[in-house]
């Protein structure tokens, strides 16, 4: 989940690693009929799996490591492809295509993961040197960005040079502290969303693009979306939101024939994973996009303009109630190659496709800004598709797609970085955000909240009155 800072399935070919066998690393090298059981390298991600028994482990590989990785599972009774991690927030499949190659899905998200069997897992897996001193920590985490993250042209990175500053400055008298200051600086200077730090002690998260309004830590984003809540119901509605999904999801009916859905999340409606969010969410779709609604209404409000992201999946079910006919929302890539940042994996579509009960196919103008973030954004770039395409009032959104890919450090901490791009029909919104067609840029600035005023919202109105 993107919100959570989902733990996004690792695997990035990972060229000096060489398998020394079976018998010396422990594992076996699968059946013969080709099931799950075995070692899998994902084709991106740096990641390389291991199926022995009822256990689900990760390995987190580059040129110069292998350890452990965030995510250990158990495969789940009478179900021999799925998986549940070991603290309950992940379900996966692991599916196997013949002996030599198999395919991997979390529960919620969109596309697989392609995997090719090794004969066993490598020996730096198998064998950690427990090295975890401050250069190697360093230099764990350097390589990882450096085979991994697809942006450093884009953002005018020269990584090379982030080491040559660095490295110098950290030795092993370097003090937990010291060493987390320089790593979040550098995570600092990259200024990606999708980038993250955390150590026993500390933690830092989601540097926002500039500009963005900052919310640090959970109460302060909720406290600024309760302030947003409360100034979408002094405005056009007919009485208060109606909620679902702990608040996260509401919708209005307005003046004219109109109606106003805001979400600010694509997670966080119910406890138990993706399946018991979905099902909170297609309650509340099946109750507002009812048979006479979606015959009445003549123009959509749609703000997801705070929304942190969650499931992908769960963007792509919401499309599917808002349009009649099926298309491609985008596609989704993994860098694979550790020593060429321009190359890809294969490409993996997306699809909407239309639900089998009511649904509204109208005018639609949607409400973003640069606090719609990841799933948030992906859902965004979904609707781009759509027929007609929704007329969009606000400001850019964030620029961060990708799935978090989380990793684990020597030292025992984890960092996370993307190493996926989106695509829609030839156009990328990574770094960029998705743009407005009617621009915005104060919406829900601290000075329109202060007088009660919310121009986006006026603009987005104005819109869909001018459509008919």
């Amino acid at each position: 989940m993107k919100n959570r800072m989902r733990i996004a399935v690792g695997a990035l070919a990972s060229v000096a690693l060489v398998a020394t066998g079976s018998a010396a690393a422990g594992i076996p090298t699968g059946s013969a009929d080709g099931g799950a059981e075995g070692v899998w390298q994902t084709d991106g991600y740096g990641t390389i799996i291991s199926v022995r028994g009822d256990r689900l482990q990760y390995f987190d590989s580059t040129a110069i490591s292998c350890s452990p990785g965030v995510l250990a599972a158990r495969r789940q009774p009478g179900t021999p492809d799925s998986f549940v991690a070991d603290d309950g927030s992940r379900q996966l499949t692991l599916q196997s295509r013949g002996r030599d190659q198999a395919s991997l899905r979390y529960a919620g998200a969109v596309g697989d993961i392609e995997l090719r069997r090794l004969p066993a897992l490598p020996e730096p897996c198998a064998h950690p040197n427990g090295v975890k001193d401050p250069q190697t920590v360093f230099d764990v985490f350097w390589t990882t960005f450096a085979e991994n993250y697809p942006f450093f042209a884009a953002k005018g990175v020269d990584w090379t040079a982030v080491r040559d500053r660095y490295r110098p400055k950290i030795g092993p008298t370097t003090t937990d502290a010291e060493l987390f200051g320089y790593l979040r600086d550098i995570l600092a200077t990259l200024g990606d969303a999708h980038t993250a730090l955390r150590s026993d002690t500390e933690e830092f998260a989601r540097p926002l693009r500039p500009g963005t309004r900052p919310l640090d830590g959970l109460p302060a984003y909720r406290a600024f979306d309760q302030r947003v809540r409360a100034l979408i119901e002094q405005h056009d509605t007919q009485g208060p939101l109606q909620p679902w999904g702990n608040g996260i999801i509401g919708y209005a009916d307005l003046p004219d024939d109109l109606g106003y859905l805001r979400l600010s999340a694509f997670d966080g409606y119910a406890d138990g994973g993706y399946e018991a969010n979905a099902a909170e969410l297609n309650r509340a779709l099946d109750e507002i996009f009812t048979a006479s609604r979606t015959a009445r209404l003549r123009g959509l409000v749609l703000d997801v303009r705070l929304n942190f992201g969650g499931y992908d999946a769960l963007g792509l079910e919401l499309a599917s109630r808002l349009t009649g006919n099926p298309y491609i929302a985008y596609t989704k890539q993994a860098r694979n190659d550790p020593a060429d940042p321009t190359r890809f994996a294969r490409s993996e579509p997306s699809r909407v496709t239309p639900h089998d009960g009511p649904r509204y196919t109208g005018p639609i103008a949607m409400l973003t800004s640069p606090l719609t973030i990841s799933a948030g954004e992906t859902f965004t770039q979904a609707m781009t598709g759509r027929a007609p395409e929704p007329h969009r009032v606000g400001d850019a959104t964030q620029g961060a797609f990708s799935d978090f890919l989380w990793r684990t450090l020597p030292n025992g901490w984890t960092f996370a970085l993307p190493n996926e791009r989106f695509d829609s029909r030839g156009t990328s919104f990574d770094l960029t955000g998705v743009p407005p067609q009617d621009a915005v840029t104060a919406t829900l600035s601290d000075e329109e909240l202060a007088v009660g005023r919310d121009s986006a919202f006026d603009k987005a109105l104005e819109h869909l009155r001018g459509q008919r």
